[in-house]
């Protein structure tokens, strides 16, 4: 019993399961710019962006039973359609050659998916509806207008096919564009046309150029006779101008001659009573300047000799301080000796480190005076000396020992202890008779 439970229990997990991987495994979100027509067993569903449905189906594969569907994959961006070299005819049955361009969406996917099965198939119904509209437009004109009004031809070709696109469930995005005409292979039907259309152009150029050319030399004539007038009338008036301004002129020059006359006549009086006033004030100037001038040299001399009795008065405080001065330094320098060896005795008397300097510095130039002299002593002395201390140092202050009391004594120690041995008696009697003889002797001596 609990087995039959546990397997139950098992299949239905496993039919949950593979239910829940196969929803997983089907399920379809239709990107933005597609709409897909989901036909099931029971009615037909749009989904996408801005359906009703949403955008998001589950996508059974048609073989199973009941949830089986099948799908039409429709855009609802725009695209283009294009008839490039389309063979057409005008009214008067003349070949010619065209390039059109169409933009079309679909407004309708319901609609467009009743009538077709994929958008390839609708792209080429839409072609063949834009050929039977395009062919039946232009076979109502002739060529000549056709080359020259394509905007007009394109806005027909649109209305033309409007109808039509309302049962497949598309729209024209805008007009469309007669882009281009040419000749059909073998015909030269617009080659000509475009020919005649230059030599009429040229032939209307050449006219106008020719007018303008006309006119132009006309209007040459023309300004030139306004100008030789002109100028026929300026130099009249320039000559009566001319006259009148030499009347003006000299009637002007006498004027200004007998104005300046009296001028200079009233100038002439101007300047001589300036003349007076001048001599007047340079008389008066004259005598103001004397008068200072004496005035400068009265207080020049006072203030001169004022100068030199106080110059000569602090001449005399001057030297009288000089002399002062001098006295008091002359005091001053016999007394600083004095007062310096006082105070020298003072702080030797009570500074007891101070009286041990004094007494080193006196031993050190003692010791220098003797070393002197002891070095005086050696460079007349013929002595050598051999050093066997450890530093030759060492050595010469044995040798210098030779003249002290110490050295001595040690000498005589020495000689003594010579004369105990054979040898050291023999070498002191060869060393006396040798001396008795007046010979000179050296002195060994080993420090």
């Amino acid at each position: 019993m609990n087995l039959t439970i546990i397997v139950t229990l098992g299949a239905i997990g496993l039919v949950v399961l593979i239910g829940l991987a196969s929803a997983l495994l089907f399920r379809h979100v239709v990107s933005t710019n597609m709409v897909h027509i989901v036909q099931s067993r029971a009615k037909t569903t749009p989904y996408g962006t801005g359906q009703k449905s949403g955008n998001v189906y589950y996508k059974w594969p048609s073989w199973i039973p009941i949830l089986g569907v099948t799908v039409i994959e429709l855009p609802v961006s725009n695209f283009d359609l294009s008839l490039n070299g389309y063979e057409a005819y005008d009214k008067d049955r003349v070949p010619f050659m065209i390039d059109v361009t169409a933009f079309f969406r679909i407004n309708n996917t319901a609609e467009a998916a009743q009538r077709v099965a994929s958008i390839q198939e609708m792209r080429e119904q839409l072609e063949l509806i834009v050929k039977g509209a395009v062919r039946k437009v232009l076979a109502s004109d002739v060529i000549d207008a056709i080359m020259v009004e394509r905007s007009k031809f394109g806005d027909q070709f649109t209305h033309e096919v409007k109808d039509q696109l309302i049962q497949w469930g598309v729209e024209s995005v805008k007009a469309m564009e007669l882009m281009d005409i040419r000749d059909t292979k073998g015909f030269e039907v617009i080659a000509n046309i475009m020919a005649k259309k230059t030599s009429f152009i040229a032939m209307e150029s050449r006219l106008e150029v020719a007018s303008n050319h006309r006119k132009a030399e006309n209007a040459e004539i023309e300004a030139e006779q306004a100008i030789s007038v002109r100028q026929q009338e300026s130099q009249q008036v320039v000559g009566e101008r001319t006259a009148q301004k030499d009347k003006l002129v000299g009637i002007a020059q006498q004027q200004a001659q007998q104005e300046v006359l009296e001028q200079e006549k009233e100038t002439r009086e101007r300047q001589m009573a300036v003349q007076r006033v001048q001599q007047v004030r340079a008389a008066e100037i004259s005598k103001d300047e004397k008068v200072v001038a004496a005035e400068q040299d009265k207080a020049t001399r006072v203030i001169m000799a004022d100068g030199s009795l106080l110059a000569q008065i602090k001449e005399a405080e001057g030297i009288e301080k000089l002399g002062e001065a001098r006295a008091a330094a002359e005091k001053a320098m016999q007394l600083a000796p004095v007062q310096a060896n006082i105070t020298l005795a003072k702080e030797i008397g009570q500074n007891a480190g101070y009286q041990q300097y004094l007494a080193m510095i006196e031993a050190i130039k003692a010791y220098i005076t003797v070393g002197g002299e002891q070095a005086k002593a050696l460079q007349k002395a013929d002595v050598k000396v051999i050093a066997n201390a450890g530093q030759p140092t060492e050595g010469v202050k044995n040798v210098m020992d030779m003249f002290t009391s110490k050295g001595g004594t040690n000498m005589a120690a020495m000689i003594e202890a010579l004369a105990q041995t054979p040898m050291g008696a023999k070498l002191l009697a060869t060393f006396i008779g040798n001396n008795s003889d007046n010979a000179e002797a050296t002195i060994d001596t080993e420090a």
